[in-house]
């Protein structure tokens, strides 16, 4: 949650990174840095983590079980002998990771690389004919549920299944599309199963080139990344390993702000494509770089021009973002195959998706206004003094939805995904006079608790808390907080996600001081530090938060969440804090139980709700037939079937919502800013839980008009 820097670490690592430059100095400067960094964080974990456990045996065996699975979950790569050549590593991990051996990484990436040239030989041989789809065979798509195959014969099958059900599936696909346009317009060229079966095949083979041509991109320092977090996600799944490039980011994301020139980019092919063009970037007022152009040569201020044809897509990436002010140059190639050169000037790009922002929603019938805030992370940008961050803005769109009289608030968490532990706790703080807001346990039991101190309160009218089952760490602290101060009602899915751990970002090179000057960056630590505790004592670690009221949902249905990682950290508890509950206005069982049964007679909850129950039962088929009739017949049983929920998320509900007056201005300044206003209202006039949302806060509103000097 929180980015500080291991300074403490310094003095120590100071001999450490001595005395291993000595020992390694007939090594390559590649050799060195992979030295290093397992040296650097493995000091890291067992000095900083919250709980690092013992390096022994069992720790080996788990970190050799996550490598094996991450470099081949779908076990169409290494066989079983492979495996058993491997697994002599199996108890040696531990012992490498202090002895700084990477033995087991190397005789593995030989393995994989052997593997991976002999698989590329199967897919462009088994591509080459027609498949049997007449044929009665089963093919099993849940990687669980099959084991590896111990001759290279059985492996060539299990492609040639799945490659056979890939192609089926686009069969089918392609077969349907040619349908619809025919049943539109009579001039659509018709094609036999035969050609189709070529197209499908052809699809799948291109699909395949192109998998394996990333693949044939991997260096060394991918291959490193993967071994050093199976070794650090035994600790727990959110201690992780970042390579400067993720560093970067994850600050991105975490930030919402880049310096570059806006463009969203993909790799197609050998090109770089262009997938998107950020409003307001420099790349939207320049107006020239336009979606599907490919980027073919980069080139920074007047220097020469780079080719970026058949370049790492994150390699090129590095190469067109760049500094506020500075001057980059592409060569594009556009649609209709005409060369160009844009030049640009790079610039702050601003991810507006990212930040707080908010909508008035109007009861007509009773002519009142409720505000809705929707908040996507905890955000705040550290890399400056005065950054943006999420608790300015929300305050900020508080006191804008104040200003046109708001009868109530939806705050909206849901798919938020944690971010800033100070931050959470500031905002839970313009809720409640004052009080705890969030224990935490760091390293051997130092409690801490986090509390707002400031007596004032921006917002004191109802309170719902939307979350659902992504809503996660730093949301869960927030909700937790409003349901044990008794502050708000929590709405959603069965329950969070049930993150209750706080991480911390330690830059690597910074803990080590001699680092030689012509290494290159060593990247960030991403560790678990503390646990957190709701101030009534229990953890929302696995349990998640569960809602006052649950709401019909395809997640609760689904096996996702905390408790589904492995070597996630365990539930428990901690003595409660002292703290006051807020005094509704209302009774809040009341509020409850006509929601309820509003939810258990509404047609379209009902329908998510059953759908929900329906897909759990698909995803447990993990078994199909390869055989094409069967295929067929079968998804358009399930075609039919599901067009009875075709109309969820499709109506608008009823629900009249606006902009704020406050942000017209700024909606109206240009035609991009009012479609993607314009297409964020009709989401929201489509969204069957936020309709139920402003029903409660209808509810809240009529028993205190009701029951007015009744309640103290």
């Amino acid at each position: 949650m929180n980015i500080r820097s291991f300074k403490y670490f310094g003095i120590a690592l100071l001999f450490l990174t001595g005395s291993l430059i000595i020992l390694a100095s007939n090594s390559s400067s590649d050799e060195l840095r992979r030295d290093l960094l397992l040296k650097v964080i493995s000091f890291a974990v067992n000095s900083g983590h919250y709980h690092p456990g013992d390096i022994d045996n069992e720790f080996s065996e788990k970190a050799f079980n996550l490598y094996i699975e991450r470099i081949d979950y779908a076990k169409r790569f290494l066989l079983q002998e492979d495996v058993d050549q491997l697994a002599d590593y199996k108890k040696e991990l531990d012992d490498a990771m202090r002895d700084i051996d990477f033995e087991f990484l190397d005789k593995s990436i030989i393995v994989l690389d052997k593997r991976t040239l002999e698989a590329k030989d199967y897919y462009t041989d088994i591509l080459k004919e027609p498949f049997d789809f007449s044929a009665d065979e089963e093919y099993q798509y849940d990687a669980d549920q099959i084991d590896h195959v111990k001759t290279k014969q059985e492996l060539k099958e299990r492609w040639r299944k799945s490659l056979k059900y890939e192609t089926m599936v686009r069969l089918y696909d392609l077969a349907e599309e040619q349908k619809d346009a025919a049943e539109e317009s009579d001039t659509v060229t018709i094609k036999d199963f035969a050609a189709l079966e070529v197209e499908a095949r052809q699809k799948v083979n291109k699909r395949y080139d192109d998998w394996f041509h990333r693949m044939e991109q991997l260096n060394d320092d991918d291959r490193l990344n993967i071994y050093i977090n199976a070794l650090v996600n035994v600790f727990d799944p959110h201690t992780q390993y970042f390579p400067p490039r993720d560093k970067e980011n994850f600050d991105i994301r975490f930030s919402g702000q880049l310096e570059g020139i806006g463009a969203q980019l993909t790799q197609r092919d050998s090109y770089i494509e262009v997938t998107k063009i950020i409003p307001g970037s420099p790349s939207w007022k320049q107006g020239e770089l336009e979606v599907g152009d490919l980027i073919t040569k980069v080139a920074q201020g007047n220097d020469e021009y780079v080719d970026v044809v058949d370049m790492r897509l994150d390699d090129a990436v590095q190469l067109i973002r760049g500094k506020k002010g500075t001057k980059v140059r592409l060569r594009v190639k556009k649609l209709d195959k005409s060369i160009t050169e844009i030049v640009l000037i790079r610039d702050v790009v601003v991810l507006e998706e990212t930040y707080a922002k908010s909508a008035i929603i109007k009861d007509e019938d009773t002519d009142r206004n409720y505000g809705y805030l929707k908040l996507p992370s905890f955000y705040v940008d550290f890399s400056k003094m005065n950054g943006r961050n999420c608790f300015d803005d929300v305050t900020k769109e508080i006191e804008k939805l104040k200003d046109e009289n708001i009868d109530g608030l939806v705050f909206d968490l849901r798919d938020n995904g944690g971010g800033s532990l100070e931050d959470v706790v500031k905002i839970a703080g313009l809720f409640i006079k004052q009080g705890p807001v969030v224990q935490s346990m760091g390293r051997k039991g130092m409690k801490r608790t986090l509390e707002d101190k400031d007596p004032q309160i921006q917002y004191d009218g109802p309170v719902v808390v939307m979350v659902n089952t992504i809503s996660a760490s730093a949301s869960e602290i927030f909700a937790a907080a409003m349901q044990d101060y008794n502050r708000a009602i929590i709405v959603g899915t069965n329950s969070t996600y049930g993150k209750g751990t706080v991480q911390n970002f330690s830059e690597l090179d910074r803990m080590v001081p001699r680092k030689p000057s012509d290494m290159k960056e060593l990247g960030s630590l991403k560790m678990t530090v503390q646990k957190f505790y709701r101030i009534n004592g229990g953890a929302t670690q696995l349990k998640g938060v569960t809602p006052d009221i649950v709401y019909p949902d395809y997640y609760n249905y689904m096996d996702f969440g905390e408790r589904d990682l492995e070597y996630a950290m365990p539930w428990d508890e901690i003595s409660a804090l002292p703290y006051d509950q807020w005094s509704l206005s209302f009774d809040k069982n009341y509020i409850e139980q006509i929601s309820q049964k509003r939810i258990k007679n509404d047609s379209i909850l009902l329908l998510i709700d059953e759908n929900g129950k329906r897909l759990k039962s698909l995803r447990e088929e993990t078994s199909y037939s390869l055989n094409y009739e069967q295929y067929t017949q079968q998804s358009e049983m399930r075609e039919k079937e599901g067009e009875k929920y075709d109309r969820i998320g499709k109506d608008t509900l009823g629900l009249a919502i606006e902009v704020l007056k406050a942000d017209l201005p700024a909606v109206e300044a240009d035609t991009s800013s009012q479609a993607r206003s314009d297409a964020w209202i009709m989401g929201l006039k489509k969204d069957i839980y936020l309709s139920e949302t402003v029903n409660i806060l209808n509810d809240i509103k009529a028993y205190r008009i009701e029951n007015a000097g009744k309640l103290n």
